[in-house]
């Protein structure tokens, strides 16, 4: 691509980029007015899906002529699409499993449950709004503003940036710490692999959705430094902060540190067949287009085709006389093109005439 269509695209990944900041305080504003309590979380992030769809679907419409911006975008419900999500869910259910054991084996855990009905109710409100936030999420950090990243400046610098933005993101939450930041740079470089591996939001989607249930809603740990999300199991982790990730939870640990690319490395793995269907590169076809189809069938039609006689070749007899005893013999000559034969010289016969 030119510099000046590297320049178009970086400045429609602006754009999305300030879109996003403007869809977040219009969300929040939204929910306030809209919801309170039990409800609040899960309606702030539909509005805020809600408005990130429209307005990257819009931008995708208006600055790259897109017919189907959110098949573009990475929504597209191709063949497989939910296997990709459930591939996407058991990696990150296994990352946080990775992430937890050694707090069990090396520290410890203080569960406790809570069984009442409401909790259960927050239970079910908690699993929907970690859906819908982490679709949210993926939309915002690997949809439309970063295909435009990544036409301004190439996969792998579009993957850091993007990264690093997450984490920026993140910086506001409480208890961050460098700990934390880097292992959110290198949870948004997974994120960005499993997009890139797929050319789609359902793998990172499933991914980033178990990562969170599975660290709030089944262990009961923080998520990001919240824990709003351990209605019905609550754990305090015990051991040294290195280890438990202190009360931000197991992404500001060392061992998430250790996780992370050794998860990365093994979605990478499992994904190849999904790498050689979709993040192949375009063949732009070269040289003059031939139909080989078309040609095919008229040599068909040709050789089954109605054939016309070809014209009779005319043959001409001509009489003459044998040798001396008497016999009598035929010369036959034929022209192929069709003209008389030239006349044969008779043999002097010996007989006056």
């Amino acid at each position: 691509m030119k510099a000046a269509g590297r320049l178009r695209s970086f400045s429609w990944f602006a754009i999305a980029a300030f879109y996003f900041v403007f869809a977040q305080q219009i969300s929040l504003r939204a929910a306030n007015g809209l919801s309170s309590g039990d409800s609040f979380l899960l309606v702030q992030s539909i509005i805020l899906l809600f408005l990130l769809l429209v307005g990257y679907a819009a931008m995708g419409y208006a600055g790259q002529s897109q017919r189907e911006p959110l098949k573009t975008m990475g929504l597209a419900r191709r063949e497989g699409w939910k296997r990709e999500f459930a591939l996407g869910a058991a990696l990150g259910w296994g990352g946080v499993v990775a992430c937890v054991l050694p707090m069990a084996l090396i520290g410890s855990l203080v569960i406790r449950f809570w069984t009442n009905g409401h909790q259960f109710f927050v239970f079910l409100m908690s699993l929907l709004t970690l859906a819908v936030a982490a679709l949210a999420e993926e939309v915002a950090f690997r949809g439309y503003a970063f295909q435009r990243l990544i036409d301004a400046i190439g996969p792998t610098l579009a993957t850091l940036g993007m990264s690093v933005l997450f984490a920026v993101m993140h910086l506001t939450n409480t208890n961050a710490s460098a700990a934390s930041t880097l292992v959110t740079i290198l949870a948004g470089w997974m994120f960005s692999i499993a997009y890139l591996r797929t050319r789609a939001l359902w793998l990172p989607w499933g991914l980033h959705f178990a990562w969170n249930a599975s660290m709030g809603l089944l262990f009961g740990l923080p998520v990001s430094g919240l824990t709003v999300f351990n209605p019905v199991i609550t754990t305090n982790a015990l051991g040294p902060l290195w280890l438990t990730g202190g009360r931000y939870g197991p992404e500001g640990s060392a061992i998430a540190v250790f996780v992370l690319p050794v998860l990365t490395i093994i979605l990478v793995k499992v994904t190849r067949d999904y790498a050689h269907r979709y993040a192949q590169p375009v063949i732009v076809p070269g040289g003059i287009p031939v139909d080989l189809d078309a040609v095919a069938r008229r040599q068909h039609e040709a050789a089954m085709g109605i054939q016309s006689p070809s014209e009779p070749q005319l043959v001409q007899i001509l009489p003459a006389f044998g040798s001396s005893n008497g016999t009598m013999t035929q010369i036959a000559e034929t022209k192929a093109d069709g003209e008389p034969a030239p006349e044969v010289p008779k043999e002097d016969s010996g007989i006056a005439s």
